[in-house]
């Protein structure tokens, strides 16, 4: 059973002057800072923090009741995971150190600048929310079962890597922070993706938008969207996939492809969570949490400068990698079953038996489409199948199509890199040769000779003769 994800903490702004709390309250709002809390009555502070806890406290030093001096270690003794930002009007040095070794985040000198005041609050955020991911990546790692059964039951898997993954997303998916989803092509990122946004538990809606392929000025007005009157030919104001993002989750595919100009404007909104649409001199916040796909080497190409490393370190703040099918071969079976059913299903028929061999034959395969592509052959051996057990022959065709028999580099004899020093010497006869190709043959296809005929590009009954010869006489 799904549940919410956890409320973010409130910043709590304590102070005496109430003009100071409103000032200050809009100032953060603006940048996109919340929710915020404001207490006029330093008495209350303990109270509420024992019951709402906070993402960071604002506290100033000279108060009537209980002065923010005293209540600093008060905090810190019973909410140490709490960064406390000390404001006061009191410029002393003494007091500054002392509050520091009260266990203070920071010191502000009232009236503070605006970025510094900003800057320091965002800056106690991170640090507290970093805590808090630590502790929850502590809690679902240590767990040997998944809290949420249901974001994930759309992803066929009994590969313990896979299931390590999913308890790495529960552990991340209160974070703020970006995620960035690592995969080659079909390894099925896109339902990561979604089990990310389900178990954040977040209220907005998932928005996907694939940035590949398109140039910096509909990239922003996909995302910031435009007023009427922006460009020839708006006639009307669009919302932006960022607003339709709004309390949920903006999904941003193929970010590997995604062209310099508008990396810049995709790293503003993620340092600043404020956006300009197209034509407004009025700037909007969004709470929208980014998550990422992409099939590319990011690293590989900010070395050849084609994706900025500012960018890349933004959105890399939680990252899931997601294994290729051929290092999860556990699943081949399953998934077979699954797709098998599901097509089955939609053709009104009943579900094919698949042959024995079927697994071992697809297990010699490196599957460079992965799970789209192992659909893809089980679509296609389903729309060719007229009765009985499921053939062989549509799987071959797709695993052998175009392949030739290896052969050796050309450099094998004379080349410095000699690939027959792997013999002993002397070297092999012809007979031996074939026996050791054989050997191996039968070992990767798990002793299917259907399998082995197939990948030493012989017929099943020209291996089985082979074979049949290399027993002993009598048996």
């Amino acid at each position: 059973m799904l549940t919410a994800s956890r409320p973010i903490p409130p910043v709590v702004l304590v102070d005496d002057e109430e003009e100071l709390l409103f000032t200050s309250k809009v100032l953060l709002r603006n940048h996109g800072i919340g929710p915020i809390t404001t207490l006029q009555d330093s008495r209350k502070l303990l109270g509420y923090l024992e019951e709402h806890g906070a993402s960071l406290v604002l506290l100033d030093l000279i108060m009537p009741n209980i002065t923010g001096i005293e209540l600093l270690p008060e905090i810190q003794r019973h909410f140490p995971e709490i960064p406390v930002v000390v404001m006061t009007a009191v410029h002393e040095v003494e007091t500054a150190v002392s509050c520091m070794k009260e266990g203070a985040f920071d010191y502000l000198v009232k009236p503070v600048e605006e970025s510094r005041f900003i800057s320091c609050v965002r800056r106690g955020m991170e640090r507290q929310g970093m805590q808090r991911e630590i502790r929850q990546l502590k809690h679902h790692l240590l767990l040997d079962r998944l809290e949420h059964n249901d974001a994930f039951t759309g992803i066929i898997t009994q590969s313990r890597r896979m299931q390590a993954l999913f308890r790495y997303i529960e552990a991340v998916a209160d974070s703020e922070e970006p995620v960035m989803v690592m995969g080659e092509t079909g390894v099925g990122k896109e339902l990561l993706v979604e089990a990310i946004h389900k178990v954040s538990g977040r209220r907005g809606a998932l928005v996907a938008v694939n940035v590949a392929g398109i140039d910096d000025n509909m990239f922003s007005d996909t995302l910031f969207g435009h007023q009427k009157g922006a460009y020839s030919g708006a006639d009307r104001p669009r919302q932006g996939m960022i607003a339709q993002a709004a309390g949920g989750t903006l999904f941003l595919d193929e970010i590997g492809d995604l062209g310099v100009a508008s990396q810049v404007k995709l790293l503003r909104l993620l340092q600043e969570r404020k956006y300009y649409p197209l034509g407004s001199d009025s700037y909007r916040t969004t709470d929208a949490r980014v998550v990422c796909a992409t099939n590319r080497d990011l690293r590989q190409s900010m070395g050849q400068e084609r994706f900025r490393a500012d960018l890349y370190y933004r959105l890399a703040a939680h990252q899931v990698s997601v294994p290729p099918l051929r290092d999860r071969k556990e699943d081949i079976p399953l998934l077979v079953n699954h797709f098998l059913a599901e097509g089955a299903d939609s053709k009104g028929i009943n579900v094919p038996t698949p042959p024995r061999e079927l697994t071992n034959l697809l297990k010699v395969h490196r599957f460079p489409g992965n799970v789209r592509e192992l659909k893809a052959m089980v679509t296609d051996a389903l729309a060719q199948h007229s009765g009985g057990m499921l053939s062989m022959e549509v799987f071959k065709r797709h695993i052998f199509a175009g392949q030739q028999p290896a052969r050796w580099p050309p450099d094998a004899v004379s080349g410095e890199e000699n690939s027959f020093r792997v013999f002993p010497d002397p070297l092999p006869t012809i007979q031996a040769a074939t026996e050791m190709l054989i050997d191996e043959a039968m070992r990767r296809a798990g002793n299917s000779q259907g399998t082995a005929a197939a990948l030493l590009g012989i017929t099943r009954q020209t291996l089985n003769r082979r074979l049949q010869a290399r027993r002993p006489p009598g048996q």
